[in-house]
C-alpha cells in the first residue's frame, strides 16, 4: 500500500504529542501536515513561547523523572539530572524532531483558526494563508494554556494573576516585599509557593486551598520514586492500598508539617510532588489558609472567617480544555471538563478525529501520545478497526465509573489515568482491533478522498 492510497492527515500542534504522532505517521507512510502556531516545537515546554501558550516558569523542572519521560527509541541524554530543567526538555524535543527528519514536515507560524467537517466528512483546516482539505484530523494542541480563574465575590485592589503568567519572582511582578497568596496545591502551586516563600522575596506567603493534598516525595530511599512499579500480578485495589500505606508510613501525616489534613487518601487525586514545599511549610515560611471566600479592596477573606491584607494573588487553579478552532460544541468538553473519548483519544461517532495527549497520566505525559499514536497509525492503515458503537459506549461507561470511583470529583480529574495500566489495556485493545480489521479484509476505516496539496 503506497502513501497515495492512504488518508491525508492534519496534525494540530507540534508539542511533544504532535511531534511523536508525526514521527509515527511518517514511519507508516501516511501523508500528513503538522501545523504549529509558534516558530519552534516544544509547546508547553518552550519558555516564553511567542504563541503565548507556554505555562513554563524560569525555575521549572519536570516532576517526571528522565527515566519515565523519554521516548521509546530516543533515550534521554545520559548526563541529564534525574529531573531535567525545562530548557533541557525543549532541546530534547528539538533533537527528536531533527533526528527523525520531521522539521520540514511542520508548518511553523501557522495558527489553525478553523477546523470544520464538511458534508462529505472531510476536514477543512484554515490558517491565515488559506484552507486545505484532509481525510483525518489529529488534535495535539495541549491542555495547559487556557487558564481557569476562580470567580471570587467582591473587588480586589491588588494584582490577581494566573500561574500561567508567572515567569519568575520579578516578572511580570516584582514580588519582593509583597504579601502573596498562592491559590492551589497542585505541582505549579507548590513550586511557585516554595520559590516565593524565601524570606528575601515575599514578606509573607500564604497558600490557599479548598482541601489538603498529599505532597509526595520525588525520591524514596535515595532513589527516584517514579521508577518503581507495582508488580502486574498484584490486583489493582491491593496495589493502591499498598501505595497508600507506603506514603503514610514514609511521608507521615500532612498535619505534621502544618498543612491541612487531606479529605482523601494518597493517589485519589492527581499527585502533587515536591521535595522543597514540606520543608518551607515546616520552617514556617508558608502559612496555609482555606479557600478564599471574598475580596474587599486590599483584604482577602477566607472561608474560616480569617482575613489578611494581600498585594498579589497567584491562581494556580488549572486550565480549561479548549479547542478554539472548533465551532461544533460536541467536539469539546462541557463546562466541567467532561469529555468521554474511547481510549482517551477517539470521539465516538466521528470516524476521522483523534485527540492525542489529552490526559493527566501518572506518572508521565510526555510519551503518553507516543503510545496512543500506535493505535491511530494502525487504524489509518487498516490494521486496526474500532469496535461497534454499542461496545464503545459500554467501555466509556465503565471507564467513567472506574475514574469516578478512584478520584474525588474535580474538573482536573476528568482526564486522569495511570500510564502503565492504560498502556496494557491499549495493547490488548489493539490486538482485538487487529482481529476485527483482518476479518474485514484490512479495509481502510478512513478512505483516502482528500486531494493532496489542494488549497482553496
Amino acid at each position: 500500500m503506497n502513501s497515495r492510497e492512504l488518508p491525508r492527515v492534519c496534525v494540530i500542534g507540534a508539542g511533544p504529542s504532535g511531534i511523536t504522532v508525526a514521527k509515527r505517521l511518517a514511519e507508516y507512510g501516511i501523508p500528513f501536515d503538522c501545523y504549529e502556531a509558534s516558530d519552534e516545537v516544544g509547546g508547553n515546554w518552550y519558555y516564553k513561547n511567542p504563541n503565548g501558550m507556554s505555562a513554563c516558569y524560569q525555575s521549572l523542572h519536570i516532576d517526571t523523572s528522565k527515566y519515565r519521560l523519554q521516548f521509546e527509541d530516543f533515550p534521554a541524554p545520559a548526563d541529564w539530572p534525574d529531573f531535567p530543567h525545562h530548557a533541557q526538555l525543549l532541546q530534547y524535543f528539538k533533537d527528536y524532531v531533527d533526528h527523525f527528519g520531521l522539521r520540514d514536515r511542520i508548518r511553523f507560524n501557522s495558527l489553525v483558526t478553523a477546523a470544520e467537517r464538511d458534508d462529505d466528512g472531510l476536514w477543512r483546516v484554515s490558517t491565515a494563508t488559506g484552507t486545505e482539505t484532509y481525510d483525518a484530523l489529529i488534535v495535539c494542541n495541549g491542555h495547559h494554556w487556557n487558564p481557569r480563574f476562580p470567580d471570587y465575590p467582591g473587588e480586589f485592589d491588588g494584582i490577581l494573576m494566573h500561574s500561567h503568567a508567572y515567569n519568575d519572582p520579578f516578572d511580570p511582578i516584582d514580588m519582593r516585599g509583597k504579601r502573596v497568596v498562592v491559590v492551589g496545591m497542585g505541582n505549579s502551586g507548590l513550586d511557585i509557593a516554595s520559590e516565593l516563600s524565601q524570606r528575601f522575596l515575599a514578606s509573607k506567603l500564604f497558600v490557599s486551598a479548598r482541601r489538603g493534598v498529599w505532597v509526595l516525595p520525588k525520591y524514596v530511599q535515595g532513589r527516584v520514586g517514579d521508577r518503581a512499579s507495582v508488580p502486574r500480578w498484584i490486583p489493582p485495589k491491593v496495589a493502591l492500598k499498598l501505595k497508600q500505606r507506603f506514603v503514610r508510613k514514609n511521608r507521615g501525616e500532612m498535619s505534621n508539617y502544618g498543612l491541612p489534613t487531606p479529605d482523601h487518601e494518597p493517589f485519589e487525586a492527581h499527585p502533587s510532588a515536591s521535595e522543597e514545599f514540606l520543608h518551607r511549610a515546616g520552617c514556617g515560611d508558608v502559612a496555609c489558609k482555606p479557600a478564599i471566600a471574598r475580596l474587599d479592596g486590599d483584604t482577602v477573606h477566607f472561608a474560616d472567617g480569617s482575613s489578611e491584607q494581600i498585594d498579589v494573588i497567584v491562581c494556580a487553579t488549572g486550565y480549561h480544555i479548549s479547542f478554539p478552532f472548533f465551532t461544533d460544541p460536541e467536539l469539546a468538553p462541557d463546562a466541567n471538563n467532561r469529555f468521554p473519548l474511547f481510549q482517551l483519544m477517539h470521539k465516538p461517532g466521528v470516524d476521522n478525529l483523534f485527540y492525542l495527549g489529552l490526559a493527566q497520566p501518572m506518572p508521565t505525559l510526555v510519551n503518553f501520545a507516543e503510545q496512543q499514536s500506535k493505535l491511530v497509525a494502525a487504524y489509518l492503515t487498516g490494521r486496526y478497526h474500532l469496535p461497534p458503537r454499542d461496545r464503545i459506549d459500554e467501555v466509556l461507561a465503565a471507564q467513567e465509573a472506574k475514574r469516578a470511583g478512584r478520584y474525588y470529583d474535580s474538573p482536573r480529574h476528568t482526564i486522569q489515568t495511570e500510564f502503565e495500566p492504560y498502556v496494557r489495556a491499549l495493547t490488548k485493545e489493539m490486538a482485538r482491533g487487529a482481529k476485527r480489521a483482518a476479518a474485514a479484509g484490512n479495509s481502510l476505516p478512513v478512505p483516502a478522498r482528500a486531494a493532496e496539496g489542494v488549497s482553496r
